[in-house]
Parts: structure tokens; sequence; C-alpha cells
């Protein structure tokens, strides 16, 4: 039997998961502080629509997916642990590093599986970079950056840093294996005080140095994470159809009698087999339900990615 889970919040997101969940057989109630919003989806997906404040005490429910506003999600998630519940939370988990670990300890203290909504780890096209670069293909990676544009979301607690990069922090992280020692943001507010434009600049323990870029006020969208190794470079690109998804480029640069040359080779695309991250994250929410097993996105990643995020939030006053 599947576990019951709960989705608290259905806004743009939570629907998403609402819809994903019913898919997957582990749908079993809604809720929402608009009741009406609860009871439409509860009606479309035939399932229970529940008060906020009902859900915790619940016999039937297993597990809750909360997809709130962020300055929502430690409380909810600390009172959820309490009452029994797994819980998977969006990013971010928080808005402060010490929220997000009195979260994540409640959930350790009472014995709760803790899960952070960072879908991208669960594409099938980072799993392959991944993969690639685990086995050497890519030879010492050197280098990192990612571009996350485009126009909106809006919203007035988070900027776009906190709302683009945690995606590209938690992939990240997953390739260096370890947190940087030096962080440097730099932010651009247009519309309020709120930076609409941030370049995350960082450092890792073994001289590798990545970069970040996030704007909710661009022009075209854009989705590449690219990681330059000593042997090749690989791309992926979230906005290309699933065959151009994920491209290596093996160009080759030495030194020839004192200067640089360099060759150039056309990308070769790897293939990728084709998946939703957002149904494969919450197969995996319910796998580690089920095993009691340790998510690929834990709470302690939350945490690291907070950490960065808050070494390299820049803070605008207004004018």
């Amino acid at each position: 039997m599947k576990p019951r889970i709960a989705v608290l919040g259905c806004g743009y997101w939570g629907s998403n998961h609402i819809r994903t969940l019913k898919a997957l057989g582990a749908l079993h109630a809604v809720s929402d502080a608009n009741r009406a919003r609860a009871e439409g989806f509860a009606s479309e997906q035939d399932c229970l629509a529940i008060e906020p404040d009902q859900l915790f005490g619940r016999d039937d429910i297993d597990a809750i997916v909360m997809a709130l506003p962020p300055q929502y999600h430690a409380d909810l998630a600390v009172r959820a642990v309490e009452s029994g519940k797994d819980v998977l939370v969006e990013k971010p988990i928080a808005l402060t590093v010490p929220d997000a670990e009195r979260a994540v300890q409640a959930a350790k203290d009472n014995g709760r599986v803790f899960m952070v909504g960072h879908v991208l780890r669960f594409h099938p096209a980072f799993e392959t970079l991944k993969g690639l670069i685990d086995k050497g293909e890519l030879g010492e990676v050197r280098y990192i950056h990612s571009h996350r544009l485009g126009l909106g979301k809006f919203h007035t607690e988070n900027d776009a840093l906190w709302d683009l990069a945690p995606h590209d922090l938690s992939m990240i992280l997953a390739i260096t294996g370890t947190e940087p020692v030096e962080v440097r943001g730099e932010g651009a507010a247009l519309l309020d005080n709120l930076s609409d434009f941030a370049h995350l600049h960082m450092r890792f323990p073994n001289g590798l140095r990545s970069h970040l870029f996030t704007s909710r006020l661009n022009p075209y969208r854009e989705r590449r994470l690219t990681v330059v190794g000593t042997k090749a470079m690989a791309v992926f690109d979230d906005v290309e159809p699933w065959e151009r998804k994920l491209a290596v480029y093996r160009h080759a640069v030495w030194q020839d009698s004192g200067q640089w040359a360099f060759t150039t080779n056309e990308p070769s695309y790897v293939a990728v087999a084709q998946g939703m991250p957002l149904t494969r994250e919450l197969e995996h929410f319910i796998h580690c339900i089920e095993t009691r097993g340790e998510p690929r996105t834990s709470g302690e990643e939350a945490i690291r990615v907070l950490r960065i995020l808050t070494a390299g939030t820049v803070t605008h006053t207004k004018s």
C-alpha cells in the first residue's frame, strides 16, 4: 500500500505535486488557507480537502508535501515531524539558516524523513552528467557555471537569488561534494529592494571555482549548467529538446613553443532517457518513506544551500 500523502499549498507548484502524486497513486488529501481552492482540487482529483490546522493530527496521513511561501516552511515542517509525518519541503526550506537547522533537527529527533524539493537533482540529463563526471569522462572538474534567467516570477519575500539559485546550487554541490570556502555575491534591484539580477562567485577547497547568474527580468529563458574539465566540457541545457539536452565538447588546449594553441570540435550529444523530474523526485520520496532511507536531497544539503544563499545575498535599501 502506497503511503498516504497530503499536499499543503495548492498554488502553482503545489498543483503540480497534487497531479503527480495522484498519478502515482499516493495522493490522499490537499490543504490550503484558501478553502475554495483546496476543495476545487479535492473534487478534481477525488481526494480529501482538509483545513491546514487539522492536517497534522490526522492518523490517515503519513506524509506532507509543503509548497508554501518559504517564510512558513520551517514552523510547519517542525509541526509536521513532531506529529509523526514525513515531509518533503519545497525550496527554499526557510529564509534563515537557524530556522532550517531547527526543522532538520526536529525531523532527526522524531525519526522522520526530511526531503527537500531540489527537483533538478532528479532530471535524467543531470543524472547522466553526474555519471560522466564520476567516471572521469571530463577529467578533473575545474570550473562550473550556471545561468538561470527569465521573466518572473516575482515574490515579496525572496529575490531572484533565493527563488532561482537553489536548484543550481544543489547540482553544483552534488558535483563538487563539498561546500565552498569563499562566497561573493553581487546583485541589482530594479523593481523594489530585492535583487532582480544576482551573481554568486564561489571558490572550493580543491581550487575549483564556480559562478552562478540568476535573473527574473530577462527577456529570454536560459536554463544552462556548464562543467569545464581537463579532458572535456559538458553542457546541460534544459531549454533544448531531449536529444540535445546534454552536450559534451572535446576541445583541446595546449602550449606549443611557448604559445597557446587549441582545437575545437563539434559537440557530441549524450543520449538521455526521458522522464519528468518531479515524477522521479516524488517516486524517490515515496521510496524513502517506505524504506526509511536517507533522501538524495536531504535537509543537510538544504542547509548547505542556505548558507551559500545567505553569504551571497546583497541587501538593497529603498531609494
